[in-house]
């Protein structure tokens, strides 16, 4: 059965379930682009991976506790004049920085001759989108690929968090960006709200070689129905909350699967 929300499903976004959507969307991505492109171009499935320093409260001690160091001599060996037992001083306990090793999935298209990186497609997750560490890095990464000769595809469907930096405000819940290369500064820029069907986009390659079309919608049903969702998503509200009117029709949607 497939999400009842007509668009995004707003309970994927909460952190728990969006980690495992986001390893999962690259590698339908590929399933569903793979048999357009034909025999000039190949996909791959590649990730970004951050280190980062854990919040205070996951920190974890990662030393010995105290312990009485002392060099003792020998049983065996004699004593000389003046000799005496060294004592060394218990180390305090430190508490280290916990880090963590994150990788954040996309999609590359290559040319299949000479390799060459023709578009990146990347599904926006909630690190890219706070302020912090995470977001550095990917907004340098994303500054490449736009002064490079790269095409780029970026989806947005996390309500939370602050917009990639564009020029002028977007509104809407959510947002996708295709960028290509020949046409900047200027890109297409779809914005759709909660109760909006995602759309289906294009995906730029090389030359004159016609467009690919990428269904979000039918990523996300398929997905649902084949992952599991359902089972689990529903047991707390959306985060980022909804307000007071969407929330109580997305309940009515939840409700209406369940009984």
């Amino acid at each position: 059965m497939p999400s009842p929300f007509p668009g995004m499903n707003p309970y994927l976004e909460h952190e728990d379930a969006w980690h495992n959507f986001h390893e999962q969307f690259p590698n339908r991505v590929v399933e569903v682009l793979e048999p357009q492109v034909g025999p000039n171009y190949f996909l791959k499935v590649d990730e970004h991976v951050y280190t980062q320093e854990l919040p205070e409260d996951q920190r974890r001690f990662l030393v010995l506790a105290d312990a009485a160091l002392s060099h003792m001599p020998d049983k065996g060996r004699e004593r000389g004049p003046g000799t005496a037992t060294v004592t060394i001083k218990a180390p305090r306990r430190v508490l280290l920085p916990a880090v963590d090793r994150v990788g954040m999935s996309y999609v590359e298209i290559r040319d299949r001759r000479s390799r060459r990186l023709v578009t990146v497609i990347e599904l926006l997750s909630p690190s890219n989108k706070r302020p912090g560490a995470d977001r550095e890095h990917y907004e340098y990464k994303r500054a490449e690929i736009l002064a490079s000769p790269t095409h780029l595809v970026e989806i947005d469907l996390l309500r939370g968090g602050e917009r990639m930096p564009f020029d002028e405000p977007v509104e809407g819940d959510y947002c996708v960006l295709v960028s290509r290369y020949q046409e900047r500064r200027q890109a297409d820029l779809w914005t759709f709200n909660l109760r909006d069907p995602l759309p289906a986009i294009p995906v730029p390659l090389t030359g004159d070689d016609p467009e690919l079309k990428l269904d979000l919608q039918a990523i996300l049903h398929h997905l649902y129905d084949t992952r599991g969702y359902g089972k689990f998503i529903y047991d707390t509200p959306p985060d980022p909350p909804l307000s007071p009117e969407d929330a109580a029709w997305a309940r009515s949607l939840v409700t209406s699967v369940a009984s």
